[in-house]
């Protein structure tokens, strides 16, 4: 499973003009990318990660002031350029894989104690952020047995 991290004031998802996800306040914007081989192991460690890494100002994390988090599906983060002009995303799960992981990591956040945001699985969306440093960091998940 692939994150990409990023630290906001604000960020918001919209899908055919309308809006379907936002925050108004410090957070994390989390685009999540999920290959053949994640399972159970990678959404909890994602999760808690995400969770738990200290990102925000003053080396706070979202769990320890209740940071909003708004979570959308990229499976682009999984697409390979090293040859040629046009990328391939064999490595990406297809959707009935990746859709069911995308949402349990969502849950699993929601679990643990976030106020979670969503983008719309599948859709083509537009998304805005003000990135606040900027600070971005690029997750992978360990590698599952």
């Amino acid at each position: 499973m692939r994150s990409v991290i990023q630290r906001v004031l604000s960020a918001s998802v919209r899908v055919d003009g309308e809006t379907v996800g936002a925050i108004d306040r410090p957070g994390l914007l989390v685009y999540l990318g999920v290959t053949h081989t994640d399972g159970d192991a990678d959404v909890a460690w994602t999760a808690r990660k995400i969770w738990d890494l200290r990102l925000l100002r003053e080396e706070r994390s979202a769990s320890d002031v209740d940071a909003p988090v708004l979570v959308v599906s990229q499976f682009t983060l999984y697409g390979d350029a090293r040859k040629g002009r046009r990328p391939t995303w064999q490595a990406a799960a297809p959707g009935p894989v990746s859709e069911p992981a995308y949402e349990a990591v969502c849950a699993e956040l929601e679990r643990l104690g976030a106020t979670v945001e969503r983008g719309r699985f599948g859709a083509d969306m537009q998304v805005m952020s003000v990135n606040d440093g900027p600070v971005t960091l690029v997750l992978d998940s360990p590698a599952t047995p």
